[in-house]
């Protein structure tokens, strides 16, 4: 799964966190650092399965645990219409 941000969506990257900025409706979105370390991997290509690896060699979290968090992650993203999701 490759993540693209929508045009109408700018992102400021923080220390370790992220915001997102959805321009058409005003809204903030803001992504702590497990968040914005997901987000910032999938935005560059590593597959779901991937990113859930080098989650679990990060934090303290299983793979499988890592890819729910991975897959409530973009589902809430693409919800909030702030990312597309490429095939």
């Amino acid at each position: 799964m490759l993540l693209a941000l929508r045009p109408d969506v700018s992102a400021t990257d923080g220390d370790s966190d992220m915001v997102l900025l959805h321009e058409a409706t005003g809204r903030y979105w803001y992504l702590n650092a497990t968040g914005a370390f997901i987000l910032r991997l999938l935005l560059d290509g590593p597959g779901e399965a991937e990113v859930a690896r080098m989650m679990a060699d990060v934090f303290p979290v299983s793979e499988k645990k890592a890819s729910q968090d991975i897959e409530k992650l973009v589902a809430s993203l693409c919800t909030a219409d702030l990312v597309t999701v490429k095939a």
